[in-house]
This record gives structure tokens, sequence and C-alpha cells, in this order.
């Protein structure tokens, strides 16, 4: 009985060392924001996020802009579509046809009606040209002073780092709370091992 009493207590001590041990080394990945100096040792305390903030806004946009979301992928996606899922073209046609109805308002209606169908003729076969030649012309241009890199290292950067916290919290909650549990089950399995070393040995 004294032998069982030994191998649960250990249990629930190394359980709970390992528990505590697995949140205290997540918060000391964001705590403390501020730096403590500790004048003896001449040691600065500093969480993991806070001290690295600026690498790790500048790997994160270095990844997003490299393997997941390039300048080319956001233009494409607003030419290719507007809000309403239409193609760019044919929105685009479809206001110049709307601005030259309205100018051609104080031509007579028989004339108007006798020149809308060349001015409709020219317009589906000139506009898609000229949206193409613009379209590569803002690629390229676009490519030259957008750095997706930069903007985002920017935005993270400018983040509060309670903020960032928070977000990466929310992000990583069932992750992290994993971890707190493995931290749990890891220390139990430990305190067996010395129980049953004490108890044999």
């Amino acid at each position: 009985m004294n032998n069982f009493i030994t191998i649960l207590i250990l249990t629930i001590v190394g359980g709970l060392i390992g528990w505590i041990t697995n949140i205290l080394a997540i918060k000391l990945m964001f705590r403390p924001i501020n730096p403590i100096k500790i004048p003896i040792l001449n040691i600065e305390i500093l969480g993991l996020i806070p001290k690295r903030k600026n690498e790790i806004a500048s790997n994160i946009g270095e990844v997003i802009s490299n393997e997941l979301l390039s300048i080319d992928d956001i233009l494409n996606q607003a030419l290719n579509t507007n809000s309403n899922g239409e193609s760019f073209n044919s929105h685009i046609t479809n206001k110049v046809k709307s601005i030259i109805n309205e100018k051609l308002n104080i031509i007579p209606m028989p004339f108007r009606m006798m020149a809308t169908p060349y001015i409709d003729e020219i317009l589906n076969k000139e506009v898609p040209d000229a949206i193409n030649e613009i379209s590569i012309d803002l690629l390229s241009k676009a490519k030259e002073n957008v750095n997706i890199q930069e903007i985002i290292e920017e935005k993270i950067n400018q983040l509060d780092l309670e903020k960032l916290e928070d977000i990466i919290i929310k992000v990583a909650k069932k992750e992290l709370k994993h971890i707190e549990i493995l931290g749990l089950i890891l220390g139990a399995i430990i305190g067996v091992l010395q129980g049953i070393l004490v108890i044999f040995l």
C-alpha cells in the first residue's frame, strides 16, 4: 500500500511539474514583453517573440511572398474578376459603352440607333487588346513598386506585442493546449518511473 501511495504521489508531482513547466515555457515565448534586467548577473530577460520580433516578421514575410502569395496572384485575381464575378474586360467594355451612350444623348435617336452597332463592334474588338496591354504594363510596374514581403514585415512589426500574442494564441490555441497536456503526461510517466526506482533500488 505504501509503495502504491509513493508511486501515486510521485506520478501526481511529476505530472504537475511537467504541466506547469510547459505552461511556463509557452508563457516565456511571449513574456516578459519589456526587458527585465538583473544587474548583479548582468542578464537581460526578454520573451522569445519580443526579442526576435523583427526576425520573425522578416521570415513570415519571406515565406508568404515566396511560397503563398505573389504580386502576380493578387493582380491576376483583381484583373480577372470584379466583385460581382464579371469578367474585367466585360466590365470595362460596359463602362465605356455607358459613357458613350451618355455622350450621344445629344444626337437624334435614329442616328444613335444606326451608330450603336458599329460602336459596339469597335469596342468589343479594341477594348480587350487595350486592357491586355494595360494589364501587362500594370503587372510590370507593380512588380517593381510593390514588395509583399516588406508590406507583411512592416505590418507585423507595427503590431503591439500583446496583440501579436493574442493572434498567435488564437491561431495555435489547440496545439498549445496539446503541448500542456503532453507535459502533464510525460511528467506523470517520469513520476511513475521514479516511484518504481525508489521502491526497487
